[in-house]
């Protein structure tokens, strides 16, 4: 007995079946119009203080250059890739508890507020 081989597609002489092209999934998902929208609504990257933050900043007279701000945009830049959420920022003379996800500073205190101070529900800390 002969076994018989079934080909559901035979191939036919004189016709070729090339596959289309299709754009790569990143592409599809990035043109999308979701996509445009939602980068429209997104935040910037850059970094914002809380009004709880802005208050402490005012009060204790704290007070960053723009170097200083270019400083803990790179810290919390470098925190957010080493996966850290919540981070405590030693800059020179003054703490910032910031949300790494958020891009946020929490609150600030300076050196005389940091003296027997302990910092809670920080995950990483990093002295610039």
């Amino acid at each position: 007995m002969i076994d018989q081989i079934f080909i559901p597609n035979p191939i036919q002489p004189g016709r070729v079946d090339r596959p289309q092209q299709q754009k790569p999934v990143s592409d599809q998902i990035s043109n999308s119009p979701f996509a445009k929208v939602l980068d429209q609504k997104l935040p910037t990257q850059g970094l914002k203080f809380s009004q709880h933050a802005q208050d402490r900043l005012r009060a204790r007279n704290i007070n960053f250059s723009a170097t200083d701000i270019a400083n803990l945009e790179g810290a919390v830049n470098s925190v957010a890739q080493k996966g850290g959420k919540e981070s405590l920022v030693m800059m020179g003379d003054s703490a910032l508890v910031v949300s790494i996800k958020n891009r946020t500073v929490v609150t600030a205190m300076d050196r005389s507020q940091m003296k027997g101070n302990v910092f809670t529900n920080i995950d990483s800390a990093i002295v610039i």
